[in-house]
């Protein structure tokens, strides 16, 4: 580095940089309030259903049944650890995230250099700006060589962004540079950076429930309220007219707790618990779980184009002679010309450089054969960029006196070296122009010779010839293609949003596959469009180029208020806004900054757009098995409720206490909710249109679906226990015969349910792994309740014989043959969601 500026030779001194880090706070962006774990156990623990499971343990506490009072408790304390455990490890996993930004900065302090925390980062501070490294805060370079730094992150432009000691070139906090080396006053840092302004778009922007959370809390708190007024009722009835309080309040919580879906959050949290962990297998985090199943119903996609579509690399794709040109690849076997050409290439550019161009060049150089790289030269001297001359050139000397310079650089620059004519030079412009609609970035090489030994000192001077262009793409990932159909089968609009050029944008999209019948529109003709032309452009457009930060979130709230359920991609500071304005928020992982990842719901940990992809089909898959699990809980709990009801109104003797309820509800048909999780994806999942953002997962239609499945299986339900306690069995054995027929009943409904097809019509699979699992798992706990003396006395059951054992079974088979065959009438298989 050359000699520091005057007057800031030294940088500030210790104790000027303590008083001003008191006074202007840390180098860090406010990060939005978590929710503590006491506020995540207290929103938990005021679900009506755990309310509801402590008061009945108390109830059985003050009465002296300790037992039963422990039993319901570690129920309830079960349900809160699962959902608050999930909560905390999202969380958790984002804080190990935030590792990924720079947490060092080199600063000149006492004119000494120093590595310090970059939160300790003041404005005065002269920061030392490395190749490979990131700018700690904002300000003004002072220093620089050769310095070029990637601002891709704050602009979108994936063009690395030349910087001269001008003291007046800004740099910008969290920026990289690529190359070269220099220095910068520190003016800016934490809320006052351009990073840390954008926090002013984001606290306007209100986060609001997923469609998801406000269905399932509409539908809990309907069927509370019911279940209350139920509950009071029958407490009342007991305590009014039976003068039987105790028994009264007791068969009130049972009934209660019967009516009340508390399955539906706790299926809710295991299959999208379990969603989140399969997504993080292919390294996709979900930081709030219900985000998947929004995924799933997602209408439009809008993604960046650099390392998201593409890998995010440049790679040596044309070498162009003039005369011929030549599509090279890893393994080329370059000879003649081209071997000439490459070779200087690789002469003019840097090893360990992190410039992308240089990496390229060496990458196919090191593969391609018969290659002599330096061949023994001896590094001289570099010419680096300069705003007048955007070349480079470094002169090598082969130790025979004789010297050789390799040049590359803009074409334009590289046809002003060489002093071309204006023919040869519009010629050589035309097949740039010609390569740059292909969406190719474009370098000329040039050498020359000098045979004196004296080196002038600028590299014009020297007498370049041009040995013709080295052309690079940036790759499209090769999962994208296949991708993309997908997402059109799938009936899912793609959209392409990017700062790069529209010759760029145009390529790359017709790579990938997006459609680009109806053009590039660029951000120019997007800022002269009204808002209602807008939102048509963007409708139709598929491929948006020279975007500006501002006019992405734009183009989100158009598309929304068109009724497109919106999930944008982005990796910068300038995409924040419109990640957490769009109905899912996807943020890179590796490239994206910190504020991209707090604004977003998802973040893709290896940045491939095809894990987007998967993302939505396990949201669809999850939606799907929700609605199963919603049809088949509302179906179960009409027997449990039935069975709690009737015996009070035809004087017959309890059926159900709250323990058989919680143990049906809690356990066994818990048990049976996770088996849906393992249910395999139907055919034509991603052959489906979107459903609608406002289509619940358990509408009205499905509820009375499941009440009418419920209905036929309480008829078996409760026929058995009327007519065992008519036939003369013990009010016990009655109680065991009736839990018998409940429960197989319950894991039929589980088979029956597991398909969108009647199973009688061959349209369901064999039971998958789990069901027989979870079934066997049932049937051992039935069995125990029955054979263990102490067990059968804590759930008041008797012991009944084979035979009726067998009679007990063939009623909840032929209650689960009518359930199916219901399904074989076409409205009844819609409502199910099948076609």
């Amino acid at each position: 580095m050359t000699a520091n500026p005057p007057g800031a030779s030294s940088g500030l001194s210790e104790v000027e940089a303590r008083r001003r880090l008191a006074e202007t706070g840390p180098n860090e962006i406010s990060e939005a309030r978590k929710r503590t774990f006491r506020e995540s156990l207290v929103g938990v623990a005021s679900e009506p259903v755990l309310i509801l499971l402590v008061v009945a343990a108390a109830v059985y506490f003050v009465i002296g049944d300790a037992a039963e009072g422990a039993m319901l408790l570690v129920f309830a304390l079960f349900t809160i650890s699962l959902m608050v455990l999930q909560e905390r490890r999202s969380e958790n996993a984002l804080k190990a995230l935030r590792e990924l930004g720079a947490p060092v900065a080199s600063v000149l302090r006492d004119g000494v250099e120093r590595r310090i925390p970059a939160s300790e980062v003041v404005p005065g501070d002269i920061a030392i700006l490395a190749e490979g490294e990131r700018v700690p805060a904002d300000g003004e370079v002072i220093e620089a060589e050769g310095l070029a730094i990637d601002e891709s992150l704050l602009t979108g432009e994936s063009v690395p962004v030349e910087k001269p000691a001008t003291g007046e070139a800004p740099a910008y906090g969290g920026t990289l540079v690529v190359r070269g080396h220099g220095a910068m006053l520190v003016t800016a840092t934490g809320a006052a950076t351009e990073t840390g302004k954008l926090g002013a778009s984001l606290a306007a922007i209100v986060d609001t429930p997923t469609h998801l959370q406000q269905n399932t809390a509409r539908l809990v708190r309907l069927f509370g309220v019911i279940a209350i007024v139920v509950c009071v009722g029958l407490a009342a009835y007991y305590g009014l007219v039976l003068d039987d309080w105790l028994q009264g309040v007791l068969s009130g919580i049972a009934l209660g707790m019967a009516m009340l879906p508390e399955e539906f959050p706790v299926a809710l949290a295991v299959l999208l618990a379990i969603g989140a962990w399969r997504l993080a297998q292919v390294r996709v985090l979900v930081r709030q779980s219900a985000v998947i199943e929004a995924l799933g119903s997602a209408t439009c996609l809008c993604v960046d184009k650099t390392g998201t579509l593409t890998e995010n690399r440049m790679r040596l794709r044309l070498l162009d002679t003039g005369r011929e040109s030549l599509e090279v690849g890893p393994t080329a076997a370059l000879s003649g010309p081209f071997a000439e050409l490459l070779e200087t290439a690789l002469l003019a550019s840097r090893r360990g450089s992190h410039d992308p161009m240089d990496l390229a060049i060496v990458d196919l150089a090191d593969s391609a054969a018969a290659l002599t790289g330096d061949n023994g030269r001896a590094f001289e001297r570099e010419y680096g960029l300069t705003p007048e001359l955007l070349a480079v050139s470094q002169v090598w000397s082969d130790g025979d006196g004789r010297l050789m310079v390799a040049s590359k650089g803009a074409p334009e620059a590289m046809v002003t070296l060489c002093r071309m004519a204006p023919e040869e030079a519009t010629a050589v412009l035309d097949r740039v122009h010609g390569l740059a609609r292909r969406g190719l970035r474009v370098l000329g090489i040039a050498a020359a010779e000098v045979t004196d030994g004296a080196l002038p000192d600028a590299q014009h001077q020297f007498a370049f010839r041009l040995l013709g262009l080295a052309a690079f793409e940036d790759p499209v990932r090769p999962a994208v293609p296949a991708a993309i159909a997908e997402a059109h089968q799938a009936g899912l609009k793609v959209k392409m949003i990017t700062g790069d050029y529209p010759e760029t944008a145009r390529a790359i999209a017709s790579a990938a596959g997006l459609r680009t019948e109806a053009g590039v529109a660029t951000g120019a003709d997007l800022a002269a469009l009204a808002p209602e032309a807008l939102a048509c452009v963007a409708s139709e457009v598929d491929v948006f180029a020279r975007v500006r930060p501002d006019q992405k979130l734009k183009l989100v709230t158009a598309l929304q208020a068109a009724g497109e359920s919106v999930a944008m991609t982005g990796d910068g500071v300038n995409d924040a806004p419109a990640l957490k304005a769009a109905d899912i928020g996807i943020a890179m992982g590796k490239r994206g900054t910190a504020v991209a990842r707090e604004a977003a719901d998802i973040v893709l940990l290896d940045d491939d757009f095809s894990h987007i992809i998967d993302a939505v089909r396990m949201g669809r898959r999850i939606f799907d098995n929700l609605r199963k699990v919603m049809i088949y809980i509302a179906a179960i709990h009409v027997p449990i409720a039935g069975l709690a009801l009737l015996p009070v109104l035809f004087g017959l003797p309890v059926a159900l206490w709250p323990l058989h309820v919680v143990i049906l509800e809690m356990v066994v048909d818990s048990m049976c909710a996770i088996a849906f999780e393992t249910t395999p994806a139907e055919r034509d999942l991603m052959r489906r249109p979107p459903r609608q953002r406002s289509e619940p997962v358990a509408g009205l239609p499905q509820i009375l679906y499941g009440l009418a499945q419920g209905t036929i299986l309480l008829i078996a339900v409760f026929g058995m226990y009327w007519g065992m306690l008519q036939g003369g069995a013990a009010e016990d054995t009655a109680r065991a015969l009736a839990l018998i027929t409940l429960v197989a009943g319950d894991v039929g409904l589980v088979f029956v349910n597991s398909s969108q097809r009647a199973v009688l019509a061959g349209g369901g699979s064999m039971p998958h792994r789990w069901f027989w699992i979870i079934g066997g798992s049932v049937t051992a706990l039935l069995a125990a309740a029955l054979a263990v003396p102490s067990l059968r006395e804590l759930f008041y059951f008797g012991l009944p014989t084979l035979q009726q054992v067998a009679l007990a079974l063939g009623a909840a088979l032929a209650a689960l043959a009518a359930v199916d065959l219901l399904r074989l009438i076409p409205a009844v298989r819609r409502i199910g969601g099948g076609r």
